[in-house]
This record gives C-alpha cells, sequence and structure tokens, in this order.
C-alpha cells in the first residue's frame, strides 16, 4: 500500500502562508525601510549673511598645495603670554587664502566661531569689508558680540579683544605686518597662525629661522 505523504502539522499561532526557502538557502530576513532622514546640523559658517565672494585678485596657490597648520615658529622672546605660534607658508597673494583654509581647519577640530579672530595687514577680508560698508557701530557690535568668526584689519587690532586662535594673513603691508604680528602674538590666548613667508614673518617676530 502507498504510503501517503504527511502532511505538516500548522499550529495555530502562524499567522498567515508562510514562505518556505529553497534547499540550503535561508530565506532573506526583511529590512526596515528607512523613513526620511532628518536634515544634516549646519556646520558653523562664517560671519554675515553669506560668505563673501573671494575678490578677484585672490589666487590659489598652485605650488603649495592644501595647507596645513606648518612647523611650529619660536615665540617672540618679549611675549608675556606664550602662545604657540604655527605658520603656514604662503606668497602674499595667497596668504588670505590661506588664512581661510586655516580656519576651515579649525572649526572643523572643534574650534567655537566666537575663537577665532583673522587678521589681514595689507586687503582686509571681503567681509568686513562688506561689514563696514553699513557703519562701524554695526561692525565692532558683532566683535562684541563674540559668537562668530571676526575679521579686522591689522590698524583695528588696538580695538580687537583677546581670542584662544588669531589668525594673521600676511598679504601686504610691510609696516603693518610688522606691528601686527607682536600685538596678534599678545591677542592670542592659546594659538596664533601666521599666514605668510616664512623667512618674513621669522624676521618680524623676531625669531631665528
Amino acid at each position: 500500500m502507498p504510503l501517503i505523504p504527511e502532511e505538516p502539522q500548522i499550529h495555530e499561532s502562524a499567522q498567515g502562508p508562510r514562505a518556505t526557502p529553497a534547499s540550503g538557502r535561508t530565506a532573506p530576513t526583511p529590512r526596515p525601510v528607512p523613513g526620511p532622514r532628518p536634515a544634516a546640523p549646519p556646520r558653523p559658517g562664517r560671519p554675515g549673511p553669506a560668505r563673501p565672494t573671494p575678490p578677484a585678485q585672490r589666487t590659489s596657490r598652485e605650488s603649495a598645495g592644501a595647507p596645513r597648520p606648518g612647523p611650529k615658529v619660536p615665540s617672540a622672546p618679549s611675549a608675556a603670554a606664550a602662545a604657540q605660534v604655527q605658520l603656514i607658508p604662503a606668497s602674499a597673494e595667497g596668504a588670505l587664502d590661506a588664512a581661510e583654509e586655516a580656519v576651515d581647519l579649525l572649526l572643523d577640530s572643534g574650534r567655537a566661531p566666537g575663537e577665532v579672530l583673522v587678521i589681514t595687514t595689507g586687503d582686509p577680508h571681503p567681509w568686513a569689508a562688506h561689514e563696514l560698508s553699513f557703519g562701524a557701530d554695526a561692525y565692532w557690535a558683532q566683535h562684541d558680540a563674540g559668537d562668530d568668526v571676526f575679521y579686522a584689519d591689522a590698524a583695528a587690532l588696538n580695538r580687537a579683544a583677546s581670542r584662544p586662535v588669531v589668525v594673521v594673513a600676511v598679504n601686504g603691508g610691510d609696516e603693518a605686518a610688522g606691528a601686527a604680528l607682536p600685538l596678534a602674538l599678545g591677542r592670542a590666548g592659546s594659538l596664533l597662525i601666521v599666514c605668510g613667508d616664512p623667512e618674513r614673518i621669522n624676521a618680524l617676530l623676531g625669531a631665528g629661522v
């Protein structure tokens, strides 16, 4: 008498039909369908309504590549607070670009925007020129608020308050640079980054190469 295959028992707890996996292969586990992802938090940006467009005279440094904080430069002997000094080699034309990239690195590393002060010894930063067009009072009010990166000309450094990090773009102005670097070193609480020609900067800081 032929054997009748025994029908599989269906437990009462089973919910609807169940797919039987092929021999030697396990049934894939269904993955949840991801829902809408929340928007990424905005990265701390530059002060003002929008990041200024670099001026026409600013050119990228073809030979220097992406700037990174370079070798430490000895601090000036007369500096009371021994802030760390870092040098980013750059030409006068590329110093402002190098300073911008240094600020980006600082923010990416976790520095708060309000901890950074940027000084230019030649042409002013486009943001500073833009904000000053609305009046000096509004411009310095943003400095006093201390909640974002602030850009100032070397001639105004006496009015600028100390910040943990000061970035100096030596983009011209020999006399301005000579006067600004010692002041910037005094304004820097823990770190001074100088973007410019290494020999010139060392001479201005009174340190040997």
